[in-house]
C-alpha cells in the first residue's frame, strides 16, 4: 500500500526533478528543460528508484530516460516531472505512451505546458488511463526555469535578459569608446556563467567594431552560445573575432554588403535579410521573432548602448543583470543613452530584485514590473 507522502517531501522530489532538468541547459532549446525522478512511495519518505533527463535537442526526453533505467522496477511507482509529460510524437514518440505502459501509479507534476500540441492533453490520457495526476507542484520554480520556453510558446519570442558592466555613474564605456574592464575579474566569471546559461547572445554592430568581441563562453564549464548581431548594413570586419568558434547569425537590413554576406557564409555564419526596408533601425519585434525562429528560448543582450536602449523603449526586456563598478567615468557612454521618458510614472521600475556583492562589484538582477507574467 502507497503511504501518504507530505508536500515537504513531495517538494524535495520535485526540487530533485528541478536539479536534473538544469542539466540540459544549453542543449535542448527549442525543447524546455525536463527532469524526472521515479520514487517508491511505499516506504517512509519514499525511495528513489530512478531519474533522467532531457539532454538534448531529439534525444529521449526526461520521463524515457528515468522509465528505461527503472525497467521492471517503474511499475507502482510515482513519476515526478517538471513539466506536463508530452501527449504528441515530435522527435520522440508521446511520454505519456510510456509512463502507461510502464504501470506508474501517480505523476506528479510542476506545471501546465504551454505547446498548444500538449496543454493538457498529457494530462487527460494519464487519468484516462486511471493514474492519479497531481499538478502544479513548486510551480513558480518549475515556470522559471522554463521562463524561455514559455515565452517562445506564448509570445514567439525568447526571454531577454539584458546584461552589462556599468560604472557608479551608469557608463558603460569611456568618451573614446574604452570599456575593458569596468568589472572586476569575479564578476566577468559570473557573466561567462550567465553567457552559458542562454542559447543565444546578441550585440550590435558598434560592439563589434570597438571591442571586437568572440562572445564565447571562457573560464567555466558550459557551451558556447549562438553569437548575433545586429548589423544593418553588414560594417563587421571579416577578420572579426565573432566569426570564429561557433555559430554566429547576422541580422541586417535588406540590402547588406552581399560580398560581404558570401564571405560570412564561406566562414559557416548565417547572414538573414529584412524583406522590406524599415530605415535606420532594425525593428526590435522583427528581430526577436526570427530569434526565436533559431532555436533560441533565452537570449542574452550584452550590448552596445543603441541595442539596449532600443530593447528597453520597446518594452522587450525581461530581466535585467547588471554589475555595478565602484569606478566613476564621467562624460562617457550611457546604459541607455537614448531613452527617455516624459515623467517618472513611465520609467522602469523592477520587480524580485536581487542584490549581491560579487569582488567589488555589486551584482544587481532585476524583472521590469512591465514585463509579462510567467
Amino acid at each position: 500500500m502507497t503511504l501518504s507522502i507530505k508536500g515537504s517531501v513531495r517538494d524535495r522530489y520535485m526540487r530533485m526533478a528541478l536539479s536534473f532538468a538544469m542539466r540540459g541547459t544549453g542543449a535542448v532549446s527549442p525543447n524546455p528543460r525536463a527532469g524526472c525522478v521515479l520514487v517508491d512511495e511505499g516506504v517512509e519518505g519514499g525511495k528513489l528508484v530512478s531519474w533522467g533527463y532531457h539532454r538534448q535537442f531529439g534525444a529521449p526526453h526526461a520521463e524515457a530516460e528515468a522509465l528505461k533505467k527503472a525497467g521492471e522496477r517503474a511499475k507502482g511507482c510515482t513519476l515526478y516531472v517538471n513539466l506536463e509529460p508530452c501527449a504528441h510524437t515530435g522527435k520522440t514518440p508521446p511520454c505519456v505512451n510510456a509512463i502507461i505502459d510502464a504501470g506508474v501509479s501517480r505523476v506528479v507534476v510542476g506545471m501546465k505546458d504551454p505547446n498548444p500540441k500538449v496543454n493538457g492533453a498529457g494530462f487527460e490520457a494519464l487519468e484516462r488511463a486511471g493514474i492519479e495526476v497531481i499538478a502544479g507542484v513548486l510551480e513558480e520554480e518549475c515556470r522559471w526555469v522554463n521562463r524561455g520556453f514559455i515565452r517562445a510558446m506564448t509570445l514567439g519570442r525568447p526571454w531577454v535578459t539584458v546584461k552589462a558592466a556599468v560604472s557608479s555613474d551608469g557608463k558603460i564605456a569611456l568618451e573614446n569608446g574604452e570599456s575593458k574592464w569596468i568589472s572586476g575579474s569575479e564578476s566577468r566569471v559570473r557573466s561567462h556563467l550567465l553567457r552559458a546559461g542562454n542559447d543565444a547572445i546578441m550585440v550590435g554592430v558598434g560592439t563589434i567594431l570597438s571591442d571586437n568581441p568572440a562572445l564565447s563562453v571562457r573560464d567555466v564549464d558550459g557551451s558556447s552560445p549562438v553569437k548575433v548581431v545586429v548589423d544593418r548594413d553588414l560594417r563587421t570586419p571579416e577578420d572579426a573575432n565573432v566569426l570564429g568558434g561557433g555559430k554566429c547569425v547576422f541580422l541586417t537590413g535588406p540590402s547588406p554588403d552581399e560580398s560581404k554576406a558570401e564571405a560570412f557564409a564561406r566562414r559557416g555564419a548565417r547572414v538573414i535579410r529584412q524583406k522590406e526596408e524599415t530605415g535606420a533601425h532594425i525593428p526590435i519585434d522583427w528581430i526577436l521573432r526570427e530569434i526565436c525562429a533559431l532555436g533560441v528560448n533565452q537570449l542574452m543582450v550584452e550590448g552596445g548602448s543603441e541595442v539596449i536602449s532600443s530593447m528597453i523603449k520597446s518594452g522587450a526586456v525581461d530581466e535585467y543583470s547588471i554589475f555595478i563598478a565602484p569606478k566613476v567615468l564621467g562624460s562617457g557612454i550611457g546604459f541607455s543613452d537614448s531613452v527617455s521618458f516624459a515623467n517618472m510614472d513611465d520609467t522602469v521600475s523592477m520587480k524580485r530584485m536581487k542584490v549581491r556583492k560579487i569582488g567589488d562589484d555589486i551584482w544587481f538582477e532585476g524583472i521590469p514590473a512591465c514585463s509579462p507574467d510567467l
